[in-house]
């Protein structure tokens, strides 16, 4: 594997471990795909670190168990300014 893409590998796992953030989140901070961040911390990454996509795993799996929880948050808020409520 090249080096730039061991880095990449490594830096969007670390971002993710110290965050907690989502695949989204991620793609849209470093201003790549949401593909290139799920092949490189589920799949890349188990071949670079086993014990950190381990970790990076654990965090995804529970963004996505609360994402039906954000998505209602976010409608929620949605209609809340549509009709000017506070």
């Amino acid at each position: 594997m090249k080096d730039y893409i061991e880095e990449r590998v490594i830096e969007l796992a670390l971002y993710i471990l110290e965050t907690e953030a989502t695949v989204r989140a991620t793609a849209k901070k470093f201003r790549v795909s949401k593909s290139t961040v799920h092949k490189d911390v589920t799949e890349r990454l188990l071949e670079i670190n086993p014990t950190m996509a381990s970790e990076v795993k654990s965090v995804l799996d529970n963004n996505k168990a609360e994402r039906h929880i954000r998505g209602g948050l976010a409608t929620k808020e949605k209609y809340k300014s549509l009709h000017g409520q506070s």
